[in-house]
């Protein structure tokens, strides 16, 4: 659906993406109606959908939304829970209703129903997941796309879009291409620019995983915070304070006077005569020399405490 123009060639930053993303990658078993849209098949019996005729089934997808003139008549679903969010993003991107989760039977052909629509162009992640709003679509007359697998069955489809529709990155990635390339279509972003949107935006993440994510994060953030608490020391505060006058910064206590009486006098007098001749005593000249003792010498016998004589024990 190129038609041969450079602008709408698959370039090949798109290529890599579809590489990346495993959009090439079918399954093992093949539909009949399929065949048309595989390139070869592995030796471990994975068949390889060709990327080219991806491209040209997603510009031609990409010009039946841009023909409906109210972008909210363009309804988008997906059951799975791998293409949930992409649809949520792309429906915030294009304008176009989306129903995320189940589908509830009747929406299409119950006019009593209070969900009740009337689209004019159905888009869904899986043919055989969302077969309830195709065969509801086929009764009222609503033209059909779908992201097909190699083993996705096309009955009610009317415009197969293949690609692996089974791996969560593959889905975001194809849902955001054709968003991308409905923008384009419509002049709401130009083609010599990149999309500032990411395709990771359209990618599912398990509640699980995030979970964890977060859990190791705010792990990280702790430990952290422990390992700056070991090493590094508070900050001294050496600001010296600011005193305008020294002679005011330091208070002396008052010290009352004490009156003692007039006899306490003479005998303060006394107690220092007394103490006088002690300080003579002890006042000694350590300058002059004194007499060496002979210790050599026997010592003399001395009268005992006992009242008698030494007595000669031997």
């Amino acid at each position: 659906m190129s038609g041969g123009l450079d602008v709408l060639q698959m370039k090949e930053e798109d290529v890599l993406k579809f590489l990346a993303a495993g959009t090439h990658l079918g399954g093992t078993n093949l539909d009949f109606q399929m065949e048309q849209y595989v390139y070869k098949r592995k030796s471990d019996g994975v068949y390889i959908v060709n990327l080219k005729k991806t491209w040209e089934k997603l510009l031609l997808a990409a010009r039946a939304i841009v023909a409906i003139e109210n972008p909210a008549d363009v309804c988008v679903i997906s059951s799975r829970n791998t293409g949930q969010r992409a649809v949520l993003k792309f429906a915030s991107g294009t304008g176009a209703t989306t129903f995320a989760g189940r589908f509830t039977p009747g929406t299409f052909t119950n006019q009593i129903q209070a969900a009740f629509r009337e689209p004019r162009l159905l888009i869904v992640t899986d043919p055989r997941a969302d077969h309830q709003p195709l065969t509801e679509a086929s009764y009222v007359n609503i033209p059909t796309i779908a992201l097909c697998n190699t083993d996705a069955p096309l009955r009610y489809v009317d415009i197969a879009i293949p690609c692996n529709n089974k791996g969560h990155h593959s889905v975001g990635l194809m849902w955001w291409m054709l968003a991308r390339e409905v923008l384009r279509m419509r002049g709401t972003i130009s083609r010599e620019h990149p999309w500032e949107v990411m395709p990771d935006l359209y990618f599912y993440r398990d509640p699980e995983e995030i979970e964890k994510e977060e859990q190791a994060a705010a792990e990280k953030a702790v430990g952290k915070e422990e390992f700056q608490g070991e090493w590094t020391a508070p900050v001294a505060d050496f600001a010296q304070p600011e005193v305008a006058d020294w002679s005011e910064g330091v208070q002396v206590p008052s010290v009352p006077i004490q009156q003692f009486p007039a006899g306490l006098e003479t005998t303060a007098a006394s107690v220092a005569a007394k103490a006088a001749p002690a300080a003579e005593v002890y006042a000694e000249d350590w300058s002059a020399q004194t007499a060496t003792e002979d210790w050599s010498a026997a010592p003399t016998a001395q009268a005992g405490d006992w009242g008698g004589a030494t007595a000669d024990w031997s």
